[in-house]
């Protein structure tokens, strides 16, 4: 029969293991669920460049042409300019709360995962 000192051990020594056990699960579901907010991030990001840059080579071939039908080169680059200074104030009211709550959304939907 075992001595209540033996029980008590016992039990002190898988409450340890219990700990240290829940505590690596916990490092581990960390890990995973950075890792998933990082590489969501970095893909979009990737996309969010090449649409950048295709917007830009369009921007600039727009802003030749329309220099052209101006007559001085540097005209065509103000009106683009004021178009998307344009679009750019009338969108970013609306779009800057919509914006935060999507992307707090992703983080948290990737953290519970």
């Amino acid at each position: 029969m075992e001595t209540p000192v033996n029980i008590l051990e016992s039990l002190v020594e898988k409450l340890e293991n219990y700990i240290k056990t829940t505590f690596e699960l916990a490092k581990l579901k960390f890990a995973e669920s950075s890792i998933a907010i990082a590489t969501s991030l970095v893909s979009r990001l990737c996309m969010l460049m090449i649409i950048s840059v295709c917007i830009f080579i369009f921007s600039i071939g727009l802003s030749q042409y329309l220099g052209e039908m101006l007559g001085k080169s540097y005209y065509g680059f103000f009106v683009v300019s004021g178009g998307y200074l344009v679009i750019g104030l009338i969108l970013f009211y609306p779009l800057h709360k919509w914006i935060k709550r999507t992307i707090s959304k992703i983080i948290i939907k990737k953290l519970i995962q």
